[in-house]
């Protein structure tokens, strides 16, 4: 039996994948690219999700793989010289496509329903990240992997090879620090504004 997987399952998950591959990959743009390829392999071996796990387990260990292979091709890869054209024309070209020639646009942007609201959530997950960023790389690959992509302990402990007190430890720590930091730097909004 298979279980129907809809585009919207999928993007519900990108947040915990781009996570789960940025903390891999430590590049937000080969995060992003391994995150793509894991949605598309999904899409398309959408009929071979049975169910037997959950659908962020099936998509992490496809991640996993992307992850794997882009390790792979790094590794043969060599960089590529740096373009030394000029792109003006291309972008008054693309301008042309957003205005009309009284400058009008061709199509208005649409109105923003709470930019501030949307702001202050963007600002508290950047400000969230940084606090992630300055964890021990080992607690913070836990924190995420309990937290963000929902493992089960005993997952994690295969995936890290820490023991179960080890884990449960670390995660203790892991949330004492990210409490600490987010508190100086988002819920204290006088040290918010002196950091």
């Amino acid at each position: 039996m298979t279980i129907a997987i809809t585009g919207q399952m999928l993007a519900e998950q990108r947040p915990v994948l781009f996570r789960y591959a940025l903390l891999q990959l430590q590049d937000q743009a080969s995060a992003e690219d391994a995150v793509q390829e894991t949605l598309l392999a999904a899409l398309q071996s959408a009929g071979d999700f049975a169910g037997k796990s959950s659908l962020r387990t099936w998509l992490i260990s496809i991640l996993k793989y992307k992850i794997a292979d882009h390790w792979r091709r790094n590794q043969n890869e060599e960089p590529l010289p740096a373009y030394a054209g000029n792109d003006h024309d291309a972008d008054s070209a693309a301008d042309d496509d957003f205005f009309l020639e009284d400058g009008h646009w061709t199509n208005p942007p649409q109105t923003w329903a709470d930019p501030e609201a949307a702001f202050k959530q963007l600002e508290f997950w950047a400000i969230y990240e940084i606090c992630q960023q300055n964890l021990p790389p080992l607690m913070a690959k836990v924190f995420m992997l309990r937290e963000l992509v929902g493992l089960e302990a005993a997952e994690i402990c295969q995936e890290t090879a820490l023991t179960e007190a080890n884990y449960w430890v670390t995660m203790h720590r892991a949330r004492l620090r990210l409490r600490e930091c987010l508190e100086k730097r988002w819920f204290n909004p006088q040290e918010k504004n002196h950091a």
